[in-house]
């Protein structure tokens, strides 16, 4: 079975390259090649500029007020960003969707994905499913992929730390 690769993993890939972007066009293709996204050359130092470009257009969509506005955010990604959805075979492992143009350059190819990906992530488990971590000082983004839809920290360490923050609060030591 051949998985789609817009949704979750776009989406992750997204929050990744948002919370700890990309300063190189070589750490960028890296980075995504490590996520597992077929990438092709040839590249260029507009890619970079691109991607961080989609980047900001996708932490407004994060950083939304409310549903309607995060769905209004995510669709002007969408028009500017992707194409009809087609079945292609470009890898020789199967056939898949695609809602991009092929031979797209980098920046142009990550616009597509995570915009698809995340319209897919949203829908699928809730538009409520992309945050930052609650702890105050914490600005980290996150995907909730979790099976309830509740995650409200970027990691364990960050809800421990504010566990141990609201306990000291309900629980002043004794004088």
């Amino acid at each position: 079975m051949h998985l789609n690769p817009y949704g979750e993993g776009a989406v992750n890939l997204a929050a990744e390259l948002a919370n700890d972007r990309p300063r190189s066009v070589d750490e960028l293709v890296d980075r995504c090649r490590a996520a597992g996204l077929v990438v092709e050359g040839p590249f260029a130092a507009d890619d970079l500029a691109h991607v961080h470009a989609v980047l900001d257009a996708w932490e407004a969509v994060v950083d939304a007020a409310d549903e309607r506005e995060r769905a209004a955010r995510l669709n002007l990604m969408l028009a500017a960003g992707t194409a009809h959805p087609r079945l292609t075979d470009h890898t020789g492992d199967g056939w898949h969707l695609h809602y991009r143009d092929d031979d797209l350059p980098l920046g142009a190819l990550l616009f597509s994905l995570i915009g698809a990906g995340t319209a897919l992530h949203l829908v699928g488990r809730g538009m409520h499913r992309l945050a930052r971590c609650a702890v105050a000082e914490c600005d980290t983004i996150f995907a909730d992929t979790t099976r309830t839809g509740r995650r409200r920290y970027c990691s364990q360490r960050c809800a421990n730390r504010d566990a141990v923050r609201r306990h000291r609060a309900n629980h002043p030591p004794a004088a």
